[in-house]
């Protein structure tokens, strides 16, 4: 039988490294299943020229995998497509004051975009990457690799009792591995990309893939693994938002002192009447939650951090707390829709994907994530159109607009949407 071919997205790293030695040896597959015909695939992608790059060296990096595994090793110009989908997507919508997500753009529009497409039109069967996920099958036929189109049995009864209720062949689910998980980044894909797309590692945790690297006597066994957005490496975000977005000084605002009544007080202050307590370079280089960044000039030797809990676009003002969790409440002093903050128990989405084609039931419980690694919150989805929901959540929660929210079935992705 002749053996089926997969481009495996090399990004110079240990996961897809280890991703393409599984592929290729076999080790994991079914019983009676023999490796593919792997071929390695370095994507080039766009870099600012202001910014020192490792690109090359990553290459390099992948080049060593693709030699020792002896498999053939190509390179992928999309440095076009990752600037305008990727880099100009993320600048633009900063420069709106919302706070997306980069990641879930180069999964949709690069690896499982361009990279997928361009790889089937070459001759592939599939296309890998060493994301920790898991694509699982219904069909028997598809039983290809544990973790990747793995049937359905030999998955846990979670995600047996959801399939069995839907018309699709295809689910994403977790990683074995929580703190590794990232099918909060993958949100947007559908049956059509999952049919094609293999993830070799996402049965196993961190700690195992580390093993096989050097069980394989990977040239990357011991390298450390990368963080941050890519394009960026070690540059701070903000400094690179600033070649692109002028800075405009504002007023850094009090909403609580976590410590005394704040905004939650019965005599409930108007915007004007609100302690200014320091100063910013711009309203849309922070985002919720965030620390640092900003100028504190009225600070106590008691007083802890500050956080951002609010912001206001129009006015270019910063809203703080020392309670990070503080919600500002929903008044007319900070009714304003040009200020991407939610405090409510429902915040809407748009570009809805829901990867099973089907939307989630009304009257069930879901969880989901409104950050990488946030908790799981407990929630109801409506869906208005195929493209817009409504998130209903428990309890008040703290949200910018840009952010994916991805709603889950326990284990099972079903997709999600990005908050308006």
């Amino acid at each position: 039988m002749k053996k089926k071919v997969v481009f495996v997205g090399l990004s110079g790293g240990v996961d897809s490294a280890v991703s393409a030695a599984l592929l290729k040896y076999g080790t994991s597959l079914p019983a009676g299943r023999q490796g593919f015909e792997v071929v390695g695939v370095f994507i080039r992608t766009w870099h600012p020229d202001f910014l020192e790059c490792n690109e090359e060296e990553e290459r390099q990096d992948a080049m060593r995998v693709a030699a020792h595994l002896d498999i053939p090793f190509l390179t992928f110009d999309l440095e076009e497509v990752y600037k305008k989908e990727v880099a100009d997507y993320m600048i633009a919508e900063y420069k709106a004051g919302r706070t997306p997500n980069p990641d879930v753009m180069c999964n949709k529009e690069v690896k499982f975009g361009a990279f997928l497409q361009k790889a089937i039109s070459m001759g592939a069967d599939y296309v890998a990457t060493g994301h920790y996920a898991q694509n699982l099958s219904k069909n028997p036929k598809q039983l290809l690799f544990h973790g990747s189109h793995s049937n359905l049995n030999v998955v846990n009864e979670t995600n047996i009792a959801y399939a069995e209720k839907s018309t699709a062949l295809y689910f994403l689910s977790k990683s074995v591995d929580p703190s590794k998980d990232q099918t909060y980044f993958l949100w947007t894909l559908r049956q059509e990309q999952l049919k094609k797309i293999l993830f070799p590692i996402g049965h196993l945790k961190k700690t195992e893939v580390r093993k096989l690297a050097k069980k394989f006597n990977l040239p990357v066994a011991e390298k450390k693994d990368s963080q941050g957005i890519c394009f960026l490496g070690a540059v701070d975000l903000k400094e690179f938002l600033k070649h692109y977005i002028k800075e405009k000084k504002g007023k850094v605002v009090l909403a609580s002192s976590g410590k005394g009544p704040g905004l939650k007080s019965s005599r409930r202050p108007g915007l004007e009447e609100l302690e200014v307590i320091g100063h910013h370079d711009g309203v849309v280089f922070h985002t919720l939650g965030e620390r640092h960044g900003f100028t504190i000039t009225k600070k106590s030797p008691n007083d802890g951090a500050y956080y951002v809990v609010g912001k206001d676009i129009k006015k270019n003002i910063l809203y703080v707390s020392q309670n990070k969790n503080f919600l500002i409440p929903q008044n007319r002093a900070f009714k304003n829709p040009q200020s991407p903050v939610f405090e409510n128990f429902r915040i809407n989405l748009k570009d809805t994907n829901w990867i099973s084609k089907s939307y989630p039931l009304k009257a069930k419980s879901y969880s989901c994530q409104i950050r990488y690694h946030s908790e799981f919150l407990s929630c109801k989805i409506k869906c208005a159109t195929s493209d817009v929901a409504q998130v209903i959540f428990k309890k008040p929660v703290l949200v910018a607009s840009g952010q994916s929210c991805v709603i889950y079935d326990k284990n099972v992705c079903l997709g999600g949407g990005v908050v308006i």
